[in-house]
C-alpha cells in the first residue's frame, strides 16, 4: 500500500531515547550486538515504550540490530488493550536507500501497525518488496522529519518515541524537533571511531550558548539516566 498525506499543523511530542558508552559511542565495531544497559533499565524503556503511540527507528537499525520494537511486559500490554490501545504501539522506520528485509523481526512480529517511508523514488521498489506487511507511505525526496511528523499526526499518532540509530537522532535534533531526551550512560569505554556515535556532525540548537534543560538524573543500577528537556513542550 502507497500513500502520500497533507500536512496538518500540529505534531506529535517526540521523546529520544539512547544508551551510550562513557566515550559517547551506540554500539561497538563488531557484528554482534553491544548492550550498554540493564535489565532494570530496560524495564524503564519497556515503560516509556508502553506509553506511546508509535517507536520510529532508521532503516539500518532495522538491518544491523533486528530489533522487535514491542512491549515485553505482559500487564503493560494488558492495559493497553483494555484502554482500547493494542498491546504495542505502531512501528514506524524510514528507508533511505537499499531494501529492508520483508523477514526482519520489524515487519514480522506483534500485531500491529508497521509503516515505511520511502522517497518517492524507493515507493514502488518497497511496496513490490514489503507487500502488505506494511504501509509504504511516500514522503518525498528526500523524507524529511517535519512532514513526516506531521503524517503521523494525521495518523492519530500524540507521542512518538525515537530510538536510533545516529541518523534518526541527528535529523531530528537538528531540526529542532525533539521535545525530550532519555540519555543512558553506561559504565565504560568503547574506544574505536569506527563505531557508530549517539548523532552525527550538525547544527544543533543547544549549544554553549543555548543550554539544554537537564530536569533529571536517576542511577539506575550500574548506568546513569540523564533526562532532558528540549522544548517548552516538555512534559514532566
Amino acid at each position: 500500500m502507497s500513500e502520500r498525506r497533507t500536512q496538518p499543523s500540529e505534531r506529535p511530542y517526540v521523546l529520544l531515547s539512547c544508551a551510550t558508552s562513557i566515550d559517547g559511542y551506540l554500539d561497538d565495531a563488531t557484528d554482534q550486538r553491544l548492550l550498554l544497559s540493564n535489565d532494570e533499565d530496560f524495564d524503564r524503556v519497556d515503560g516509556v515504550r508502553a506509553s506511546c503511540d508509535a517507536i520510529l527507528v532508521g532503516a539500518n537499525t532495522v538491518r544491523l540490530d533486528n530489533p522487535r520494537l514491542l512491549v515485553r511486559s505482559r500487564q503493560r500490554r494488558e492495559r493497553r488493550l483494555a484502554s482500547g490501545l493494542p498491546a504495542s504501539p505502531t512501528k514506524v522506520t524510514v528507508l533511505g536507500c537499499g531494501a529492508l528485509d520483508p523477514d526482519a523481526r520489524f515487519f514480522t512480529t506483534g500485531d500491529v501497525d508497521k509503516i515505511v517511508y520511502c522517497p518517492s523514488t524507493a515507493v514502488e521498489k518497497a511496496r513490490e518488496r514489503l507487500g502488505d506487511l506494511a504501509t509504504v507511505v511516500d514522503g518525498g525526496e528526500p523524507v524529511k522529519p517535519g512532514w513526516l511528523l506531521a503524517d503521523l499526526a494525521t495518523r492519530g499518532v500524540g507521542r512518538l518515541l525515537v530510538e536510533g540509530g545516529a541518523t534518526m537522532h541527528t535529523q531530528f535534533l537538528t531540526a529542532g524537533l525533539a521535545d525530550e531526551l532519555h540519555l543512558v550512560i553506561a559504565p565504560f569505554f568503547v574506544g574505536d571511531c569506527r563505531a557508530p556515535r549517539f548523532v552525527s556532525d550538525g547544527r544543533f540548537p543547544w549549544h554553549p550558548g543555548r543550554r539544554a534543560s537537564l530536569v533529571e538524573t536517576r542511577q539506575i543500577d550500574d548506568v546513569v539516566l540523564l533526562r532532558y528537556a528540549l522544548s517548552d513542550r516538555f512534559e514532566m
